[in-house]
C-alpha cells in the first residue's frame, strides 16, 4: 500500500514531540467535522473542559467532548441520544436537524441549548433545552424543554441574579423558564457590524460589562468573530472600534472561514476561543472534513475587548499541564479504530447513522454470524427521509485508511453492499458489491462497483461508474478507502486476508465531490452501506473487522504532521 510516509512517522513525529514541549497548540482540536462549537470549563467536575458540537441529522447527535488540556480529548456522551428526544420533525434538507449548540454549567447542571431547523415544512421548529447533572452517561440527558425559539443558534446566560436568559441569532434576547420553555418580551440587542447573517450569539459578564459576541459574514470564507458590550443585559449594546476580533477573511492562510466562536477560561484563569474552520484555503474547494473544532488563546485585559490570537494550525499558547487521564468510556479521538462486533457487545459509540436508522437493520453477531455486523438493506440510501441502512465514522485525518470485509450474496438484481465517503444522501462516493446483469452470460453476476453520486464542488460531471467483475474469489470480500494525499481518495478490493499484491483498484476519485455542494455544513463521513437500489432485494450484508487508521494530519500549506 502506498503510505506517505516513512518520514511522516518519524522525523515529524520528533517534531510534534518538540511542539508540544514549546507550548505549541495544534488546530484543528478535534479534527472532522466538529462544527460549531461551545465550551466551557467545569472546575467542579475535576477541572475538565467540555464542548459541544453540532451534528444536524446525524444520529446520536449533540456528542459532548472532555478533555483535560485541550490536546486529548475523549467522547464523554450524546445528549441526543435516543429518539424520543427528538421533537419528530421530519425534513428533506440535508443540512437540516440539530443546528448550533451552546453549552453551559450552572449550579451542578449541564445545559445544552439548541435549535431544529427545518426546509420550511414545518412552519416553527422548537428550540430544544437539554440537561444533565453527569456528562459522562447517556442515559444521564433527559428528554428537552421545548421552547419556541425566535431564531437559530440559542444561547444561555444566567444574570448576577440568577435570572437565565436566551439569545437567538440576530441577538435577539429574553428570559427562559429552565422547566417550562416559556420566554419573556424579546428584546433585539445589536445589528452587528453590517455583515450578513448575524448569529451565534453569546453573553458573558466581565469588569461590569455584558459583553455580546457574535458571528458575522456567513459560514464561509467572510466568516468573522465581531463584539459590542454594555453596562445593562438587554443594552445598549455598542460595537469594538477593533472589529473584528477573530478572523482568516482576505488571508490566504490555509484555515478559512473562521468563526462562531466560544470564550472560557481554564484553571489559571487563562481565555481561549473555540471556533469552526475549514482546511480549505482561500480557494475554499476541497475540504471534506468540513469546518472542524479550532482553539486558539486570548488575552482579556481587564475593562477591554479581548485580543485574540489569530488561528493557525500551530500556534504558541497557554501552558496546561499535559493529560490523558480524562474520564468516562467513550472512544479517545485519534484511536484507531479496531471493532470485531464481538457477541454481547454494542455498537461503539463514534459510530453514526444518518438520522434514525431502523433498529431492526442493524445487529451485532446475529446467530450464526459471531464477529460481525449485520446490515438489513434499506430500499434507498439516496432520497428521502425514512431510515437509511448506512453506518458511519467521521473522517477524521487528511490522511487514513478505512477498511471492511463484506460477506454479501446477493441475489436480486441491483442489490448491493460496501463502503462508501458519505456526506449527504445526495452526495457520497460508494464502493459496493452489486448484482448487475452480465451480458457475457445473459444472467445477473455480482460485480464491484465504484459509483459517484452528485458532484460537489468538483466543478465538471459526476464521474461515470467503475464495474469490475469480481474475482474468483471465496469468501468476505476487503474493501478499502485510503486518502494517501489530501486531494484524492483511492478505492480498492482484496480477498480476506491478501495482500496489497492482491488489490483491485477501482479507482482515484477527487475529495470535492465530497465537499460543500448539498452538504455546505456538515463532513465526510466514511462506513458500511446496504442498499435494494429502489429494488426488491432482502439479502443481509455482513460486515467484519472494521478498521480505521489515522496516518497524518495537514496543518497548512503542504505541512502534514502524523496524526493525533
Amino acid at each position: 500500500m502506498v503510505r506517505l510516509l516513512p518520514y511522516l512517522l518519524g522525523v515529524l513525529a520528533a517534531a510534534l514531540l518538540a511542539a508540544a514541549a514549546n507550548n505549541t497548540h495544534l488546530n484543528p482540536t478535534i479534527p472532522g467535522w466538529h462544527s460549531d462549537p461551545s465550551c466551557i470549563f467545569v472546575p467542579e467536575w475535576d477541572d475538565t473542559f467540555f464542548c459541544a458540537t453540532s451534528t444536524f441529522l446525524v444520529t446520536p447527535g449533540m456528542p459532548i467532548h472532555a478533555s483535560k488540556d485541550l490536546v486529548h480529548w475523549r467522547l464523554a456522551s450524546h445528549a441526543l441520544n435516543r429518539q424520543t428526544q427528538w421533537p419528530h420533525y421530519n425534513t428533506t434538507g440535508q443540512s437540516d436537524g440539530i443546528f448550533a449548540i451552546t453549552l453551559r454549567f450552572h449550579e451542578g447542571v449541564f445545559y445544552a441549548i439548541t435549535f431544529f431547523a427545518s426546509d420550511g415544512s414545518n412552519p416553527l421548529p422548537p428550540g430544544l433545552l437539554f440537561k444533565t447533572t453527569d456528562p459522562f452517561d447517556d442515559a444521564a440527558w433527559g428528554d428537552p424543554v421545548l421552547f419556541q425559539s425566535p431564531n437559530i443558534d440559542p444561547d444561555l446566560f444566567w444574570d448576577d441574579d440568577g435570572v437565565p436568559y436566551m439569545t437567538a441569532a440576530q441577538s435577539i434576547i429574553s428570559t427562559i423558564d429552565l422547566e417550562t420553555g416559556a420566554l419573556g418580551p424579546a428584546t433585539q440587542l445589536w445589528n452587528g457590524t453590517g455583515e450578513r447573517n448575524p448569529e451565534g450569539p453569546h453573553i458573558y459578564k466581565k469588569d461590569g460589562w455584558y459583553y455580546l459576541l457574535i458571528a458575522e459574514g456567513g459560514t464561509e470564507v467572510n466568516h468573522t468573530v465581531t463584539m459590542a458590550r454594555s453596562r445593562n443585559i438587554t443594552g445598549t449594546y455598542i460595537g469594538f472600534d477593533g472589529n473584528p476580533v477573530l478572523t482568516n477573511k482576505d488571508t490566504d492562510e490555509y484555515f478559512q472561514t473562521v468563526g462562531h466562536a466560544d470564550l472560557f477560561q481554564d484553571a489559571a484563569g487563562d481565555w481561549w476561543v473555540s471556533a469552526l474552520a475549514t482546511r480549505s484555503g482561500p480557494e475554499w474547494t476541497n475540504y471534506p472534513m468540513g469546518r472542524e473544532m479550532v482553539i486558539t488563546p486570548a488575552t482579556w485585559t481587564k475593562g477591554e475587548f479581548p485580543v485574540m490570537s489569530p488561528v493557525r494550525g500551530s500556534e504558541s499558547a497557554w501552558k496546561l499541564p499535559m493529560s490523558e487521564d480524562v474520564s468516562g468510556t467513550g472512544s479517545i479521538y485519534g484511536t484507531p479504530d479496531v471493532f470485531d462486533f464481538a457477541p454481547g457487545s454494542a455498537i461503539p459509540s463514534n459510530l453514526l447513522f444518518w438520522r434514525w436508522p431502523d433498529a431492526n437493520s442493524f445487529t451485532v453477531s446475529s446467530p450464526g454470524h459471531p464477529n460481525t455486523l449485520r446490515i438489513r438493506p434499506s430500499p434507498d440510501i439516496n432520497s428521502g427521509i425514512n431510515p437509511i441502512s448506512l453506518i458511519t465514522r467521521l473522517q477524521t485525518d487528511t490522511l487514513f485508511e478505512f477498511s471492511i470485509d463484506v460477506a454479501f450474496e446477493p441475489i436480486d438484481l441491483n442489490e448491493e453492499a460496501g463502503a462508501t465517503v458519505f456526506l449527504t444522501q445526495a452526495q457520497h462516493i460508494d464502493l459496493g458489491i452489486v448484482l448487475l446483469s452480465d451480458n457475457a452470460s445473459n444472467s445477473p453476476t455480482p460485480h464491484l462497483r465504484l459509483r459517484t453520486t452528485g458532484s460537489g464542488n468538483l466543478g465538471t460531471a459526476t464521474p461515470p461508474p467503475v464495474i469490475h467483475s469480481i474475482p474468483t474469489w471465496r469468501g468476505p470480500v476487503t474493501l478499502t478507502i485510503r486518502a494517501n494525499n489530501d486531494t484524492h481518495y483511492t478505492f480498492s478490493a482484496t480477498p480476506q486476508g491478501g495482500t496489497v499484491h492482491d488489490d483491485v483498484v477501482l479507482g482515484s476519485l477527487p475529495a470535492t465531490i465530497v465537499s460543500g455542494g448539498t452538504g455546505p455544513f456538515t463532513g465526510a463521513l466514511v462506513g458500511a452501506y446496504a442498499t435494494a437500489n429502489n429494488g426488491t432485494g432482502t439479502t443481509l450484508a455482513y460486515i467484519s473487522r472494521w478498521r480505521y487508521t489515522g496516518i497524518a494530519q495537514q496543518i497548512d500549506n503542504n505541512t502534514f504532521v502524523p496524526s493525533w
